[in-house]
């Protein structure tokens, strides 16, 4: 058992000293004080209950006097006396004697999984050394142990509260010899009927039970010694809730409930393992469809381990579980951990770990003497536990706020946030919740959240969850004024890059949007970035690649293979209409000219639907062709407030781009201070251009940015 630094510098006799000075004091306090008595009683009894756990003189001493201070004894002894420094434990234990049920919770409804799982948690929260909690475990024993003579609905609520919360507790600290008890006891309250059947059916006592289990034990080591394997047999009988509650997973009548008596072999390699199985059921006869091979198939927590049932020795049923030694501490402390599986709780890596370290401290060794001081400042150092109204318990990471509780209460609570009281009192909405903390909420009629709860700096809010909701809430009261800018942005990319009759719904469903007013919305918001707009508008052309084409010459150039193809007609001049300046991968359409090839038009330029309805016979199909490193001329009009350096700026955005200039012309309004400035730049693809004309319109002083034409 690893106690503290003080305990281990005491003497046996200082050790003893303090245990009875502490009965002494209980026996004195009830003699004096007839009230006390029952109190004194209920001490005695949860010492004897923690005695064989062995947590201590110091921890024995305090389960017997904590009842006593409970019930309202406050002798100066506790507070400067002999027994000071019994002070604090056993005033944490008054604290953890006041951990109820929600006060609104009827007996006989079970809790939720997440309250229930809650609870556990904030009940070794609350303490700065976690076996003050076995303590309380006990307490609890002792209570249900006298049940039988309360009100039915108290008996009731009082095995809930068992079960749910004490005996998994237990479990999870692996105190079986309180966790099978405790669970009993709550059975037979709460199921008496099945209770007395199943208790029936076993027709043995309890004691009587576990001589078999030794005696079974010793033939099933024999055996495996005989056979030349190395074996450490252990076993126990199934108690009767664990009975209970395979017949309600398995849906089996007792009758087919073949575990009521168990043993555990565990041995040193996976080798060993089957060996061991094979002596088992070559000695024993064994039952079929009882056998389950979970080292070959592990199951989904990673549990590893052989499961078989025979028949043993006098006719009796035994199951037989076969593992390693290192199988079985990754079961009882690991990622397979028992109460997990008995549970049916979902993993969680770092509660996983401070688990492991509070069970740590229930393990006799001699070393680690440090322990309890590194629980102290890693056991929940992430989390705070905080009771509602009602008594729910909230959860919350460290450093939390009582807005951060109103979030994960309900997000509309979090938004009518007006102020806040704790245990009583009104405290800021940056007050630092603690463990143990009830919080009440105060609410307006009206959602009103603040921008400055989002401000990191300010310490409203510490949980990431709670500003996510903040900021949905803004971004939802502001989707009128994002729908708008949205319709703005798309409208400008549109005429940016020069295409006409597009489908706004098309867009939408490529951008994964509802309808056309979510895309409005989402590209208001920053949702959808004008880029991946780009990129969608790019894919409708045809081509999701950036175009690859040979580099574009101001003069005609002839259709070749790789270059632009020509359908139909091979080898004839082409060039790029200046009226539409087409850039790959836009839908083009060719025209045969008189004397100057075919000119390239987009499909949706106006000149060409003029010459088409005049010359439809004149009308080819192209399209683009494939090379490497292609550019093709566009032309830009920007223009823009006068300024030193602007054509400088644009310059380097064209350079940084790696687009070439080549043309320019320059117009300045002297009365106005407006400039035009016109470009022929070369660009790889209509995605570039896209690119080059946003960062040209982010330019200070620059008012518009569209494609030119000639």
């Amino acid at each position: 058992m690893v106690t503290t630094e003080h305990e281990n510098r005491q003497t046996g006799s200082e050790s003893v000293d303090i245990v009875g000075r502490s009965r002494h004091f209980a026996r004195r306090l009830a003699a004096a004080d007839g009230a006390l008595a029952a109190a004194a009683e209920e001490g005695a009894a949860i010492a004897a209950i923690v005695a064989p756990l062995g947590l201590g003189p110091r921890l024995a001493a305090a389960a017997l006097l904590y009842p006593l201070v409970r019930a309202g004894a406050a002798a100066p002894e506790l507070a400067e006396g002999p027994l000071a420094e019994l002070a604090g434990p056993v005033g944490e234990l008054v604290q953890l004697s006041r951990f109820r049920l929600p006060p609104d919770w009827q007996p006989g409804e079970a809790l939720a999984v997440s309250q229930s799982e809650a609870l556990r948690k904030m009940l070794l929260a609350l303490v700065s050394d976690p076996r003050l909690v076995v303590i309380r475990i006990a307490e609890q024993l002792h209570r249900i142990r006298g049940a039988r003579d309360g009100a039915a609905h108290e008996q009731r609520a009082l095995a809930l509260e068992t079960r749910e919360i004490f005996a998994a507790l237990a479990n999870r600290l692996g105190i079986w010899q309180l966790k099978w008890e405790l669970e009993d006891l709550a059975l037979r309250i709460l199921e008496p009927a099945q209770y007395a059947r199943i208790a029936r059916a076993l027709n043995e006592k309890r004691a009587e039970r576990e001589a078999i289990i030794e005696e079974l034990t010793r033939v099933f080591a024999a055996e495996l010694a005989d056979n030349g394997i190395a074996a450490e047999v252990t076993g126990r009988p199934k108690h009767i809730y664990s009975i209970w509650r395979k017949m309600q997973r398995k849906g089996r009548d007792l009758s087919r409930i073949f575990d009521m008596t168990a043993l555990r072999i565990q041995v040193d390699s996976v080798r060993d393992c089957y060996a061991a199985l094979g002596v088992v059921h070559n000695r024993w006869s064994w039952l079929p469809g009882e056998f389950d091979d979970y080292i070959a198939n592990p199951k989904q927590n990673d549990y590893r381990s052989l499961h078989t049932a025979v028949i043993g020795p006098a006719g009796r049923v035994v199951e037989v579980q076969i593992r390693t030694h290192e199988m079985h501490r990754q079961a009882e402390l690991g990622v397979a951990a028992h109460w997990r599986y008995k549970e049916g709780v979902g993993p969680s890596a770092a509660f996983d770990r401070k688990i492991s370290l509070v069970r740590r401290i229930f393990e006799p060794t001699g070393d680690d003497r440090d322990l309890l001081e590194q629980l102290r400042g890693e056991l929940f150092e992430d989390r705070v536990y905080a009771f509602s109204p009602k008594g729910d318990v909230v959860e919350m990471p460290a450093g939390a706020t009582p807005l951060d509780f109103a979030y994960h209460v309900h997000t509309a609570i979090g938004h009518r946030c007006r102020g806040a009281r704790v245990n009583g009192r009104i405290v800021p909405l940056t007050y630092k919740v603690k463990n143990g903390d009830r919080i009440e909420i105060i609410t307006g009629k009206e959602e009103q959240p603040s921008r400055d709860w989002l401000s990191p700096q300010a310490g409203y809010l510490a949980s990431p969850r709670s500003r996510t909701k903040v900021r949905s809430w803004f971004r939802q009261q502001d989707r009128d004024q994002n729908r708008k800018q949205g319709r703005e942005i798309l409208e400008r990319e549109l005429a940016r890059i020069g295409f006409k009759d597009v489908a706004i719904d098309t867009i939408a469903e490529r951008l994964h949007q509802g309808d056309v007013d979510a895309l409005y919305t989402a590209l208001g918001a920053g949702d959808v970035t004008p880029a991946a707009l780009a990129r969608v508008l790019q894919q409708m052309r045809g081509d999701a690649q950036e175009p690859v084409l040979p580099p574009a010459k101001p003069a005609a150039r002839q259709g070749r293979a790789g270059r632009l193809v020509v359908r139909g007609v091979d080898d004839l001049l082409w060039h790029l209409a200046r009226c539409c300046r087409p850039v790959a991968p836009e839908d083009i359409v060719g025209y045969i000219t008189q004397g100057r090839g075919v000119s390239i038009h987009l499909c949706d330029c106006g000149n060409f639907r003029h010459l088409q309805s005049a010359h439809p016979e004149r009308v080819i199909e192209v399209e683009w062709g494939e090379a490497a490193e292609a550019t093709w001329p566009a032309e830009l009009v920007i223009r823009a407030y006068d300024r030193q350096g602007l054509l400088r700026d644009i310059v380097g955005v064209l350079a940084d781009e790696k687009v070439g200039v080549t043309a320019s012309s320059t117009r300045t309004d002297r009365r106005r201070l407006e400039a035009t400035i016109e470009l022929e730049v070369a660009v790889p693809g209509l995605a570039a251009l896209s690119r080059v004309m946003s960062r040209l319109e982010q330019l200070p002083n620059v008012t518009s940015v569209k494609r030119g034409s000639a």
